[in-house]
């Protein structure tokens, strides 16, 4: 996966967000371009690993596990201050 550095407008006009490759982490920015959406690692095209959300101020919205693409684990949701509102299990 390359940088890419600016929006791209699909044909049924969704703009997909802007996104980085940085050491191995993949980032997504809101539609302002400038806060960042998401964060974690894709491997062979699915997210893998540790993944975080944010909301368009910066505080943190959600965080979780992958594993081969599948959530798992303990996720995280955060409430507008930041502070854990409520944990879910994604184990099977």
């Amino acid at each position: 996966m390359e940088n890419e550095k600016c929006d791209l407008i699909h044909q049924n006009g969704v703009k997909e967000k802007k996104l980085e490759v940085i050491d191995g982490y993949t980032i997504k920015y809101h539609a302002n371009g400038k806060t960042i959406w998401s964060k974690g690692k894709v491997i062979e095209d699915k997210p893998e690993g540790y993944w975080e959300w944010y909301r368009a101020d910066g505080t943190i919205k959600r965080s979780g596990y992958f594993e081969n693409g599948e959530p798992v684990g303990e996720w995280i949701t955060y409430d507008s201050k930041g502070e854990k509102y409520k944990i879910t299990n994604r184990d099977k």
